[in-house]
Order: structure tokens, then C-alpha cells, then sequence
């Protein structure tokens, strides 16, 4: 059989499976379906928080956002970015953390225009992320720190996702917070549980895809329920 592979993906078996009239196989077609999905995920977190991005630009606000939530999601990408590198893990797997990581520090900033003026603080840790931020993607540290690290990252996701939640229960309203991207955060996450578990990526990946889904579809509930809120008291 004629080998043939595109960006790491072998569609020879399947191929092969379809050019006798015989349908592929599990262990053909699932390993080609998460390279797939997993390049999918890839090309959509190049436009993940674009709309949210839009929104703040658009509105030129950002009224019921979380300053802290926003810094921590740049935190915990950089560290999953930097262990997935480490680890040698296929592109089609962890990919997406490239385009999300350079998004959320676009948004950051953004974020920070919009919040003038700033504190010695707010500078103080813009100024500490990129003074490590790049000694951790260059994978410069001792292994058990680094194995620290990533463990660490699933709670800086999760109580990244805490301050943002408590602001919607407090204002009860999303405001700024854009529903597509959240959407779009917990679709990918749903995905790539599928393509880790294919892709026999370490438990510890599989956790931060499963605290994605359970995080974005929080706010998700929120998004629902402040609607339902809403058609109550139009209706009224």
C-alpha cells in the first residue's frame, strides 16, 4: 500500500479501506478523525476571541469583565504551551494554545487601555510575565518545576474562570463578555478531550480539557439565565 500522508495525517488505511468497497475500520478511521478535529480546533482558535476583542473595541468598555481572569487564562496558556513544546506532543494537539496564547495578550492589552489608569501593580506583572514568560516556552527550567508547573495550570484555568463568574453573579449580567467566544471555548474543549485521549496525551492534558467544558459551559448557564431573565421582564 502506497503511503500517504499530509501534515501528519495518514490517509492511506482509509483510502485503502474505500477503494475495495469495504468501510474503514475503528482503529483506522478514529486516529484520522482526531488528526482532523484536532487540525480544525487549530484553524478555529485563530479567531476564538476575536469577538470578544471586537466587543470591547466596539463599546470601547469593559463593564463586567474580570482584569484578574483575563491575566490568568495568558498565565495558564503559557505554561500548557511550554509543556506541550516540552513534551513533543503533535501540533494537531496542543496547537490551538499557540493562537489562543497571542489572542489573550492582545486582549490583555486591550484591556489595559481601557482600564487607564493603571497601577504600579498591573505594571509590576505585565513586567514579571515577560521576564519569565520566555525561560518557561524555552523549557529552561528544572523538570520537576516544570511537571509543578503544568500541574498548577488546571487551578490558574479554574480560578481564572472564578473571578469572571463571581463578576456575572455580582452584576447579574455577562456585560462585555462575548457569548461566541465562550462558545467557541467550549466546543474546542469538548473536541479535544477526544483528540487527547487519541493522541494518548498525558491525563494531566485531558483535565484542562474537561475544566474548559465545565467552566465555559458555566458561563453558558449564566448566559441563559440572564436571557430568560430578560423575556421575563419584557413580557412583563
Amino acid at each position: 500500500m502506497v503511503e500517504m500522508k499530509f501534515l501528519g495525517i495518514d490517509f492511506s488505511c482509509a483510502l485503502g479501506s474505500l477503494s475495495r468497497g469495504d468501510f474503514p475500520e475503528k482503529d483506522c478511521l478514529l486516529p484520522l478523525i482526531s488528526k482532523l478535529l484536532g487540525y480544525c480546533i487549530v484553524a478555529a482558535s485563530t479567531t476564538v476571541k476575536l469577538p470578544q476583542i471586537l466587543k470591547i473595541l466596539k463599546h470601547k468598555s469593559i463593564r463586567g469583565l474580570s482584569v484578574a481572569a483575563f491575566e490568568l487564562e495568558v498565565v495558564g496558556y503559557t505554561i500548557a504551551l511550554a509543556y506541550c513544546l516540552h513534551k513533543g506532543l503533535p501540533f494537531s494537539a496542543y496547537g490551538e494554545l499557540a493562537f489562543l496564547l497571542i489572542q489573550a495578550i492582545i486582549l490583555v492589552a486591550i484591556i489595559y487601555y481601557f482600564s487607564q489608569p493603571m497601577g504600579t501593580k498591573t505594571w509590576m506583572r505585565a513586567l514579571i510575565y515577560c521576564g519569565v514568560a520566555p525561560t518557561i516556552l524555552a523549557g529552561q527550567i528544572d523538570p520537576l518545576l516544570f511537571e509543578a508547573l503544568y500541574a498548577s495550570q488546571h487551578a490558574i484555568f479554574f480560578f481564572a474562570r472564578v473571578p469572571q463568574i463571581w463578576e456575572n453573579f455580582k452584576n447579574k449580567s455577562t456585560g462585555e463578555l462575548s457569548f461566541l467566544t465562550s462558545l467557541m471555548n467550549f466546543a474546542g474543549s469538548m473536541v479535544r478531550v477526544f483528540t487527547s485521549m487519541q493522541e494518548k496525551a498525558p491525563m494531566s492534558v485531558i483535565l484542562g480539557s474537561l475544566i474548559g467544558i465545565m467552566t465555559n459551559g458555566f458561563y453558558r448557564c449564566e448566559e441563559a439565565n440572564n436571557i430568560l431573565i430578560q423575556i421575563k421582564i419584557v413580557a412583563t
